[in-house]
């Protein structure tokens, strides 16, 4: 018995001196990332280049290639609402920013056993490791200090609008308010609740955006839009009445 007190009491310690040095190994392979401004710096590299390289190809100077710091207050609430609802998480911004013993549990669980609490902290963590993909971060454990790091300086709001504004959709196309023009030919904030639900369908875990642009399987995008306003519906994040007005318009490319 007392052999076996001292062999836990032996891994125990193990793992208090094992655990930060993985950390701190791992933490030193990636890029700076210990404020909004270190986040920002790196997306802003990399979409104007993803930007300039469709450019040089096309000559297009329909748009400025300039990634503008993504401001919450700036999204269409309904676009918010429609992914959030995909996310699973249609209650994202009616409970606390999960942080402290259930943060690190979350990602203790993630990395130990491959699975997570429930939760909207799950959204949290989805997104933020959406964000650290979207640096080119990869590995897991690299990605779960990525995670970690963007979600200490990030608030919830904040880690929808940089997601949204860093989702890849094509060469060149990266943002919402890209695929948006693309998809439209019209800003985001010009867009209404039906071409919105549409819009949702070219994000995670969706991938529609190839069918909207060029018009394909327009029957199956009318059917799959619908959904997605059912559950927003369903989930009270929109009134019955405007989601029964959406359904009743064509999709875009049928207008």
């Amino acid at each position: 018995m007392k052999t076996l007190l001292w062999l836990v009491l032996f891994l125990i310690g193990l793992a208090g001196v094992a655990l930060p040095a993985v950390y701190l190994h791992a933490a030193s392979q990636l890029p700076q990332l210990e404020t909004e401004f270190d986040l920002e710096k790196q997306l802003r590299n990399s979409i104007e280049g993803e930007r300039m390289s469709l450019r040089a190809g096309t000559f297009d100077r329909s748009r400025s290639i300039e990634y503008k710091r993504p401001d919450f207050a700036r999204l269409p609430k309904d676009l918010v609402a429609l992914y959030i609802a995909q996310l699973g998480c249609p209650t994202f911004f009616q409970t606390p920013r999960e942080d402290g013993p259930a943060w690190a549990w979350r990602l203790f669980s993630l990395v130990t056993f491959g699975s997570e609490p429930p939760g909207d902290g799950a959204c949290e963590r989805l997104i933020a490791t959406r964000l650290a993909m979207a640096l080119g971060i990869q590995g897991n454990l690299e990605l779960m200090v990525a995670t970690h790091r963007l979600h200490s300086f990030l608030q919830k709001d904040q880690l929808i609008a940089y997601d949204l504004s860093a989702l890849y959709f094509d060469r060149g196309i990266v943002g919402v308010e890209d695929a948006a023009f693309k998809v439209f030919g019209r800003e985001l904030d010009t867009l209404q609740l039906p071409e919105l639900a549409e819009l949702a369908l070219t994000l995670p875990p969706h991938s529609f955006y190839q069918d909207a642009v060029f018009c394909r399987n327009a029957s199956l995008i009318r059917q799959n839009r619908d959904v997605l306003l059912d559950d927003l519906a369903a989930y009270k994040l929109v009134t019955e009445e405007r989601a029964y007005n959406a359904r009743s318009q064509p999709v875009f490319c049928q207008r």
